[in-house]
Order: C-alpha cells, then structure tokens, then sequence
C-alpha cells in the first residue's frame, strides 16, 4: 500500500486503518525507548507540583500567554 493509496481512501477507512495501526503499536511488548533524562524531567515537575513549588495553567490560561508571546515576539 502507497501513500497514494492510502489519500485515495475515504476518511472513514483512513480512519480504521489508522486505529489498526495505533492498536498493533500499543500491543507490542517493547515499545519505543524513552530517554532516562525525560523521566527525570517529569519526575521532577510532578514533585514540585505536589510540594505546590508550582502551579498549572488551565489551557485558555496557556493559550492566551503563548499568544501574547508570539505577538510580542
């Protein structure tokens, strides 16, 4: 199967075609290698959020200061 074949499809096949995809690569017993210092990253930014040494943002919050950014920028 080509990509042409695949953008000839309806949506609603590309759709089932894509789930079958993400399905086989969610059963697979080794997925892909996630680097040691991403979850020393993440570790870290979970504990300061529960230690409260940070705070989140709800996304209209973010979207609103990345846009701003951006016009700034």
């Amino acid at each position: 199967m080509t990509t042409a074949d695949i953008v000839a499809m309806p949506v609603s096949e590309r759709l089932k075609l894509m789930e079958t995809l993400w399905d086989s690569l969610c059963g697979q017993a080794a997925g892909p290698q996630i680097p040691r210092w991403h979850d020393d990253v993440l570790q870290e930014r979970l504990k300061r959020l529960a230690s409260g040494d940070d705070t989140t943002s709800s996304w209209s919050e973010a979207r609103e200061r990345i846009r701003a950014q951006t016009k700034a920028g």
